[in-house]
């Protein structure tokens, strides 16, 4: 039997408020506006959505999203290939880029390690990472994770993934230029490029 309307709407705001940064407030103001006075909006919203999920993947390189064969930092042989920053989503990898202060390389976790959630470093693709330091001779890998718990956490885990596994690599950690409990995505880009600059 299909579903009520009012079911209907209950089932979006339940999607929208598994998002990250959204409420169960906010999630039902957002379809209320899409349903209500914005429906153009939502069937743009669907039709771009549809598309955009047969287009983008991951990049084979970086593992950020692209709809390219290789996104276009990756494609850029002008970059520094002998170091790469691991960020946490394609958000920080631009916030990053932003500052112009960095020209390596770049590894996209699209996450952060939970080992309450499951979340382990194999999940996040550091397999992969792993092999483009040894098939690239990568000297130097710039651990550019927030300082939240969750993002300690897992700049922790990586490094002692990293080091066990290449002795002589060089890790580093972003300086403490960013404030306890920041998310790379909202830093200004002063503070941002002072932290890649001061990276130890």
């Amino acid at each position: 039997m299909p579903s009520s309307a009012d079911e209907r709407i209950a089932r979006l705001e339940d999607l929208f408020a598994s998002l990250p940064g959204l409420g169960p407030r906010s999630a039902a103001r957002l379809v209320t506006e899409l349903l209500g006075t914005r429906k153009s909006t939502a069937q743009a919203i669907c039709r771009t959505l549809a598309d955009a999920l047969e287009c983008v993947h991951h990049c084979p390189q970086c593992h950020t999203l692209t709809t390219q064969p290789v996104c276009d930092l990756c494609a850029d042989r002008t970059r520094d290939a002998s170091v790469v920053c691991v960020v946490e989503t394609p958000a920080d990898q631009k916030a990053v880029e932003s500052t112009v202060a960095y020209r390596g390389g770049y590894f996209v976790l699209m996450g952060r390690v939970n080992p309450l959630e499951g979340v382990t470093p194999q999940e996040l693709g550091v397999d992969k990472l792993v092999e483009r330091i040894e098939r690239e001779n990568v000297r130097e890998v710039v651990l550019a994770t927030s300082y939240t718990a969750e993002g300690e956490t897992t700049a922790h885990v990586l490094a002692g993934v990293l080091k066990k596994r290449f002795p002589e690599l060089r890790v580093t950690r972003l300086a403490r230029g960013l404030p306890s409990g920041v998310e790379i995505e909202y830093t200004d880009v002063a503070t941002l490029s002072r932290a890649i600059t001061d990276r130890r």
